[in-house]
């Protein structure tokens, strides 16, 4: 079995292309296997945050499917970071620059970017649909939408804002001592355990305004807990950015988002109808060609695996320094 362990932003995964497989695997098959995989103690090479599985698309004009298998054995809806390393490989197999993705909920808009430098390569995502209705999170609280208002079940003191992208994300501004306390961990493991409120869990980021039109976001990720980067999260962090900066930040704006992994470039968009969704821009970097034994490796036997790193996690790290 052939994989690459890829990054974007540090959020690390293993692709998977299924239809390089005798026989693709089952989606009981798939969780065993994240779950055996991904772990960052006994898995292969230091686990990983998930494993992004490339597939057949029967969708007009769409180059492929993706799927993403969170180190849980949970499914995400969608992974940004993920989409750009998943663009990447299908640019390599078909040799299209510009092309569709699909994923659980739509087919994203994906585009070769001009590299962050010399063997740091990048790429352009579409992050949508975008929605704040209850239904959509699913969230269950007195109120249809969660714009920049408390809710003293969470916190007292924070300003929390709910949206799906479509991932579900809950997000609240804070100050740099608040962004490294200890508050992000409460509030994300208890909203990801048995609650009455986010039934299926939620991804919470705390952002903190940096300089000019920059934020630095950390998330604590659905399935996956404190994560380098979650590209769904910086996204859907970009576009609260900008919908309360009292138009201080306009759309179109090219946004820095830092993040504990790296950075991306985000700008948020709204159409004509009113309807948001958002620019996703960052590395997609290889970092290491893989082969294993499928039947090793839903055992978790990762001794004989063959691991055949790259230059580009090298490369990504020099280019990460001279921007910090």
């Amino acid at each position: 079995m052939q994989l690459i362990k890829v990054h974007g932003s540090e959020n690390d995964f293993f692709l998977l292309n299924q239809t390089k497989l005798e026989v693709a695997l089952s989606d009981e098959q798939l969780k065993e296997l994240a779950i055996k995989m991904c772990n960052r103690i006994t898995g292969l090479h230091g686990g990983s945050d998930g494993i992004l599985v490339v597939d057949h698309s029967e969708h007009s004009g769409v180059l492929g499917q993706m799927r993403v298998i969170n180190a849980d054995g949970t499914e995400a809806s969608m992974c940004g970071n993920g989409l750009r390393t998943v663009g990447r490989y299908l640019e390599k197999e078909y040799g299209q620059t510009t092309f569709k993705v699909e994923t659980m909920h739509a087919d994203l808009k994906v585009e070769k970017a001009p590299d962050l430098k010399s063997n740091v390569a990048a790429y352009n995502v579409e992050i949508s649909p975008v929605s704040f209705m209850s239904e959509t999170l699913p969230m269950f609280l007195d109120r249809e939408t969660l714009v920049d208002d408390y809710v003293p079940e969470f916190s007292k003191t924070l300003k929390f804002s709910a949206v799906s992208v479509p991932n579900p994300h809950l997000i609240a501004f804070v100050d740099h001592e608040t962004l490294e306390g200890p508050e992000l961990e409460k509030i994300a493991t208890y909203l990801n355990g048995e609650n009455p409120y986010f039934p299926d869990g939620v991804n919470v980021s705390f952002v903190e305004k940096l300089d000019g039109h920059s934020i630095f976001v950390r998330t604590y990720e659905r399935g996956v807990g404190f994560t380098n980067a979650c590209g769904t999260a910086m996204s859907a962090s970009s576009l609260m950015f900008v919908m309360l900066s009292n138009k201080q930040v306009p759309f179109e704006t090219e946004i820095n988002v830092r993040n504990p992994g790296g950075m991306v470039k985000t700008i948020v968009h709204q159409n004509d109808n009113g309807e948001y969704w958002m620019s996703l821009i960052g590395n997609a970097t290889n970092v290491a060609n893989v082969t294993v034994d499928l039947a090793d490796a839903m055992n978790g036997d990762y001794s004989h695996a063959k691991w055949v790193p790259t230059n580009e996690q090298e490369n990504y790290l020099e280019f990460i320094s001279s921007i910090r």
